[in-house]
């Protein structure tokens, strides 16, 4: 959903040394949304944007704030920002 490329354009990363990096906090944004969506990222034909603003929001805190990072304020701005698309259950 978001690529590497794009993450680091959102970041503001010029560099490659953080790639590896970068790439993990995009696939566990991309988990965090599925667990707060109740369903896979991968059956949306078309991602409405305040879904793809949630990953991007996850990633830069998770890489921001990796050292001090409080994810219950994140999981709770990401749950304002999924909930209309969000199912009851899995």
């Amino acid at each position: 959903m978001v690529t590497l490329e794009e993450a680091k354009q959102f970041l503001k990363i010029d560099g490659d040394e953080d790639n590896a990096l970068i790439s993990s906090f995009i696939s566990s944004s991309e988990e965090i949304c599925e667990n707060i969506l109740r369903f896979p990222l991968s059956e949306l034909t078309v991602v409405p944007e305040s879904i793809r603003q949630a990953v991007l929001y996850c990633i830069a805190n998770l890489y921001e704030k990796r050292e001090d990072l409080n994810m219950k304020e994140v999981i709770n701005v990401m749950i304002g920002l999924l909930s209309p698309y969000r199912k009851d259950g899995w």
